[in-house]
């Protein structure tokens, strides 16, 4: 396990490496990012005091070391760089310290706050979305997926194979139009849903935040109607196939009950290819919720970062790459630690 675990590691260091590389050069290789800060007309001095800053004065290679060493969390940096940049963990050393801090993921060009801080507010509503989505997905997935195939070649296997395929061809950014106009607008007086809205709203004498759930069912239910029709259909294949095996007959002819034999032999053996699934799909829902964060006003890491694509905020855009590149990493490792968990017959040597 121990072995497995660092070689995932490893690997997954390699993957964020070649992230940081493409990351680096597509948005910062070229052009000046100082004149997106103060603008054409911005003083020589003004903007080579912005350019020293962001080391835009030295070599391209140069650069790219030290925005590796910004963003790595294990670093060298002098106690001048940690009070400028204001780093938060761990500095062993005296005037050159070894640091084991939170990755220092540079300064908004427009609002001058740090990155990692802006992201950090908007990453429990891209968490909370992606696992009200996902949990859609999961509860009607499975359980149309396991009807479906033991009602084979019935109006209702044929149903649920018709809605996935729609579910799969229907772009989330389509579907989220459409859905928070007719639930959210022309029957809101019967839903009692809004257009837009966020996982809080804000009380107007007190000025505190509270949390308002109420906004997340459209949202939610747009970003989960892909997911839930690939499980579906996942679900069905691969109980077709494990409803044939020679284990689940000899489970039935012993006389046990038709749900103990679906549900905890068969079901069982037919989860490592949803299992794949679910966890490919919450990467990508935490990663890739951009447009209907957009759509309904979600307050998350999408939204954050398709605002600053319009306002080409470009160090907000490169930390929002980086850490949804993190989350797919880490949960491609959770997913494979699951499958020996669900199936015995899977174990990590």
């Amino acid at each position: 396990m121990i072995k497995y675990l660092t070689k995932r590691v490893l690997y997954g260091t390699l993957v964020m490496l070649g992230v940081i590389v493409v990351v680096f050069f597509l948005f910062q290789g070229f052009g000046d990012p100082s004149r997106l800060i103060m603008g054409q007309r911005a003083d020589a001095a003004t903007r080579e005091n912005i350019r020293k800053e962001l080391y835009l004065d030295q070599p391209k290679w140069k650069q790219f070391f030290l925005y590796l060493n910004d963003v790595s969390p294990l670093a060298i940096h002098s106690r001048e760089s940690i009070e400028q940049k204001k780093l938060h963990g761990l500095f062993i050393g005296g005037e050159t310290t070894f640091a084991i801090k939170v990755p220092y993921l540079r300064r908004s060009y427009q609002t001058k706050k740090d990155v990692w801080e802006l992201l950090m507010e908007a990453l429990p509503g891209t968490i909370i979305l992606a696992v009200a989505a996902m949990f859609i997905a999961i509860v009607l997935g499975i359980p149309l997926g396991v009807l479906a195939a033991l009602k084979k070649n019935t109006w209702m296997d044929t149903s649920a194979i018709f809605t996935s395929v729609l579910g799969i061809s229907a772009p989330s950014f389509f579907m989220g139009i459409v859905i928070a106009y007719l639930f959210g607008f022309v029957l809101s007086n019967y839903t009692g849903l809004q257009m837009t809205g966020s996982w809080f709203d804000i009380d107007e004498i007190s000025g505190k935040r509270y949390w308002s759930l109420q906004n997340l069912v459209l949202p939610a239910l747009t970003l989960g109607i892909r997911p839930l029709a690939i499980i579906t259909q996942l679900t069905r294949s691969s109980m077709l196939d494990v409803l044939n095996q020679d284990y689940v007959r000899t489970a039935y002819a012993k006389g046990l009950p038709a749900r103990k034999v679906v549900w905890k032999h068969a079901l069982r053996n037919a989860l490592n290819p949803v299992i794949t699934a679910i966890t490919g799909w919450f990467a990508e829902l935490l990663a890739g919720a951009f447009f209907v964060e957009y759509i309904f006003g979600w307050k998350g890491i999408g939204k954050v970062t398709v605002d600053a694509l319009e306002k080409l905020d470009f160090p907000v855009v490169m930390g929002s790459v980086l850490i949804s590149s993190f989350f797919f990493i880490a949960i491609g490792v959770l997913a494979d630690l699951l499958y020996g968990i669900v199936d015995p017959r899977v174990r990590i040597g």
